[in-house]
């Protein structure tokens, strides 16, 4: 049987809404992951939160009644709660029946093999989180090896980050480095840099792309810096045919991406 609560002065009820700050992240250690579908996208990768608190209507699904035997098998303290006390912890109205509290875990530069993926991405200075974890998903679409975060960038445990990556988070790494580190590890692995910026004149190219490319996008509002430019083997600039003269940094990154695997051959595509 599930522990109950049902008061919002719960410790552990307060430690969960507190996840929404990055301060609250900070001291506690924990991010917050909403809904049942996330939940089992991790634990199909041998993932599990600290803690899982769920809505007694959850429980009548056999999936989600299933995951939480799992879990509570795997060591997850999981708290049976109600609807009113989920709508405090994931500050929305009508929301996921299933919320749980999982460790960050992000991870060292080192850990990324340039030779086990033929495709990364690389973000400077990005500052939306829903951009963030779009992103990230688009990365997990495409087979990355690897999100790679420089300089000032949001939090990526954020819950506005986490929401948007629809369970890529747990698929695809997130490593928070800086640029120089950053530029000599796709050096040495033999990777193309390929940048983004309004100041260059060609297009995405035609022909083939190296089987090792790392696509490197910039702040919206000021682009790449100009040490990052001028380290990139190849700048490129979106073609612009309606009144639009810019696109949001996920829609880019998307086009940028798909651009390279596509002149990859689409090489390890699903059928």
């Amino acid at each position: 049987m599930l522990h109950k609560i049902t008061s919002a002065s719960n410790p552990l009820v307060k430690t969960l809404k507190s996840l929404h700050t990055r301060k609250g992240r900070q001291e506690s250690g924990l991010f917050l992951a909403e809904g049942a579908r996330l939940a089992a996208e991790g634990a199909d990768l041998g993932i599990w939160p600290e803690f899982m608190v769920i809505a007694a209507a959850a429980l009548e699904r056999p999936q989600t009644r299933d995951l939480v035997t799992r879990a509570g098998q795997a060591g997850v303290k999981c708290v049976e709660t109600t609807p009113a006390l989920l709508e405090q912890i994931s500050k929305r109205d009508n929301p996921q029946t299933l919320i749980a509290a999982y460790r960050p875990f992000p991870r060292p530069l080192s850990s990324l093999d340039p030779a086990g993926a033929g495709l990364f991405v690389a973000l400077e200075g990005v500052r939306d989180p829903g951009n963030l974890g779009t992103i990230w998903r688009t990365a997990d679409a495409v087979g990355a090896g690897g999100v790679i975060l420089l300089g000032q960038t949001c939090d990526p445990f954020s819950v506005e980050a986490v929401r948007a990556t629809m369970g890529s988070l747990f698929a695809v790494p997130v490593v928070r480095t800086e640029f120089a580190a950053f530029d000599a590890w796709r050096r040495a692995g033999g990777l193309e840099l390929v940048g983004t910026s309004l100041k260059a004149r060609a297009r995405p190219e035609t022909s083939a792309a190296p089987r090792g490319t790392v696509v490197l996008m910039g702040n919206e509002q000021s682009g790449l810096p100009p040490e990052m430019e001028a380290a990139c083997d190849a700048l490129v600039k979106l073609p612009m045919r309606g009144r639009a003269d810019s696109l949001n940094l996920a829609a880019a990154t998307a086009v940028m991406l798909y651009d390279v695997w596509r002149r990859q051959g689409y090489a390890g595509a699903k059928d």
